[in-house]
């Protein structure tokens, strides 16, 4: 049976004097995969750094509570340890360390446990077959010099390999092409199961396909405004944020 994993409620989030969110609700159960989708500048991006524990984002008003526990003065590494997994929109260049070193000390620090190294480098290397990831990226410095593209399906990579409990994807498939995006897809289906939950932040529904979405939101200045299926998505597709944004429909 599913448990409430996620639970935000009456969330206001500002940077410095401006708020961004306000009074924004959210419930994820295990096993269930919510859309978030919204126009530029809505918040979307804000509310998954909210939830990782950004230090630049300050929680102003309400709760986050995750799979039991109240995480909202929790720094970043906690939440983490917790089982809370973020990639980001744009994923930033670390010199000097290699992606294997990267996934491995990574894993160490969320499980607690060094892992044997036959068996971690076996299921990386699988892992990258499946990605469509030269195996030589393994010991290259973690997103120097890779494309667009190579960063998303890293992002992708890393969350197989850490297997949280909440995996939050900010606009993974923006700037990729049409094989890339299929990729992608691939790894977050391979992930998908009724023991993790997926709040995934897009644009382009591509990076849905062939995957069961329960719940759609829609997030307009700084909260969220409708909650539906994921028919919901052909409406938006249809209609345009501004229908929303015009209050057409609301919870």
């Amino acid at each position: 049976m599913s448990h409430e994993l996620l639970k935000v409620e009456n969330l206001q989030v500002g940077v410095e004097d401006k708020v961004i969110l306000d009074k924004l609700n959210l419930t994820i159960r295990s096993g269930e995969t919510h859309v978030l989708m919204g126009p530029n500048g809505a918040g979307k991006s804000t509310l998954g750094n909210a939830i990782m524990g950004h230090p630049q984002y300050n929680i102003c008003q309400g709760s986050i509570v995750f799979d039991g526990d109240d995480i909202t003065n929790e720094p970043t590494d906690v939440r983490a340890k917790k089982g809370i997994f973020l990639s980001f929109q744009n994923p930033e260049e670390v010199p000097g360390i290699a992606l294997g070193n990267f996934l491995r000390v990574s894993r160490e620090a969320v499980t607690g446990e060094a892992p044997r190294i036959l068996k971690f480098q076996k299921e990386m290397r699988g892992l990258m077959d499946s990605l469509e990831i030269d195996q030589e990226y393994a010991s290259r410095y973690l997103n120097v010099g890779f494309s667009g593209g190579e960063k998303k399906k890293s992002e992708i990579l890393q969350m197989l390999m850490l297997n949280p409990k909440l995996a939050i994807l900010d606009e993974t498939d923006s700037g990729l092409d049409v094989d890339a995006v299929k990729v992608v897809s691939k790894g977050i289906r391979q992930f998908r199961s009724d023991k993790n939950s997926l709040l995934i932040i897009t644009h382009n529904a591509k990076i849905l396909e062939g995957l069961k979405v329960d719940y759609v939101h829609v997030l307009v200045n700084g909260t969220i405004v409708h909650t539906g299926g994921s028919s919901l998505i052909q409406e938006i597709n249809e209609k345009g944020f501004q229908f929303f944004e015009a209050g057409g429909v609301r919870n």
